[in-house]
Parts: structure tokens; C-alpha cells; sequence
């Protein structure tokens, strides 16, 4: 039997991997149990205390307009940039949910919604270990152990691990699909809008 595993390569806070959110869920839906699929955190920024610079901030609003034009119905909450210190650190949010996923495999995908929703929708930012401990009290997980596991050692080498088995697979932007099998590696083209072209693409 041919063993397949499709990786979905992201980081949380990735604005392209919120607007891709809901044709990914199609895919998925769509998919044989065959098929395993296997998320893997990018970490597209590091640990930073620095607040983020005006040109920064003006790139990734300039973003969050593009990918409303791009992707119809994707949402975002422009208030962030009024009320938040952005700075520009996503190592946190995918150590959270690494942290999560400690208690449960179905707390990896409970975090990542959660740490989305928080960021895109309600303008809270998820750079912070307090915004992540409020949304690990969100979903019911033990607080003590999340906090304690937030920034160890051990999730920290497991970020670390994920972001080198990203770079082994040749993955140099979020998101990325790459369906692995006997027969090799196949990197499967995403499109935003078009689920049925990314399927037939992993089922060819």
C-alpha cells in the first residue's frame, strides 16, 4: 500500500494561511482517510521584544488589503494596528500551540483558530504570553502545564525541529502543501480560491 502523508507547512500568524483557512478546510473535507495530513510550524519570525517599525506595519496592512482583494470574504480587524504594540515575533504563537497539542492532538487546531480569530478578528496580539495563556484558559486546558510548557526547553527544540524539517522539504513560504509518498516528494500548488484544483492536484 502506498503510504501518503500530505504536510501543510503554516505559522499562526501567517495573514496568506487565515485567507487560505476556509478553501483549506475543503480540501480537507475532501480528502481519503488514506491520506494523512500533518501540520508543521514555519516560524516566520522570531522571539522580539521590539516594537514593529511604521514600515512594517504599513507592509502588512498593505497585505491584509491585498488578500481581501484577492480572497473574497476574508476578514480582518484593522483596529489591531489602533490598540496593539505590534511586534514582529510569531515564535510564540506556534510555541502555544505546540503547548496545546501537549494536552491533546485536537488542541493543535483548537490554538491555531483560536490564536487567528484573536489576532485577525478580535485585534489581540498574539506576540504576547498573556494574550496566549488568555486563549489557553479559552479552550479549557490546564493552565498551570500551558504556561510551563509555553517556553520551555522542550517546545522550543520541538520548534525548532518542525522549522528545520520545513527547510529540509524545501518549503520557503506559508502556506504550502507537500504530498509525500513512496514515489517521492510532490509540491502541490495552492490556489486561494479554488479547492477542487488543489484536490485533484494531491489525487492525481
Amino acid at each position: 500500500m502506498n503510504s501518503q502523508t500530505l504536510y501543510y507547512v503554516y505559522d499562526p500568524m501567517c495573514s496568506w494561511c487565515w485567507g487560505f483557512e476556509k478553501t483549506w478546510l475543503q480540501v480537507k473535507q475532501s480528502l481519503p482517510k488514506s491520506i494523512t495530513i500533518k501540520y508543521i510550524l514555519g516560524g516566520l519570525a522570531p522571539d522580539s521584544k521590539e516594537i514593529m517599525s511604521d514600515e512594517m506595519r504599513q507592509y502588512i496592512q498593505a497585505n491584509w488589503l491585498k488578500i481581501q482583494q484577492s480572497i473574497p470574504g476574508t476578514q480582518f480587524n484593522f483596529d489591531f494596528w489602533k490598540h496593539c504594540s505590534p511586534m514582529r515575533s510569531t515564535y510564540p504563537a506556534c510555541r502555544a500551540v505546540i503547548a496545546a497539542k501537549n494536552q491533546g492532538l485536537e488542541y493543535e487546531l483548537s490554538m491555531l483558530n483560536a490564536i487567528q480569530n484573536a489576532y485577525y478578528l478580535q485585534a489581540k496580539n498574539p506576540s504576547k504570553d498573556l494574550t496566549l495563556i488568555e486563549l489557553a484558559h479559552s479552550l479549557n486546558l490546564n493552565i498551570e502545564q500551558f504556561t510551563q510548557d509555553l517556553n520551555s526547553t522542550v517546545t522550543r527544540q520541538q520548534l525548532l525541529d518542525d522549522i528545520a524539517l520545513a527547510k529540509s522539504l524545501r518549503i520557503t513560504s506559508f502556506p504550502s502543501l507537500l504530498l509525500s509518498s513512496n514515489q517521492g516528494d510532490k509540491p502541490i500548488t495552492i490556489d486561494y480560491n479554488n479547492a477542487k484544483l488543489i484536490i485533484n492536484q494531491i489525487l492525481a
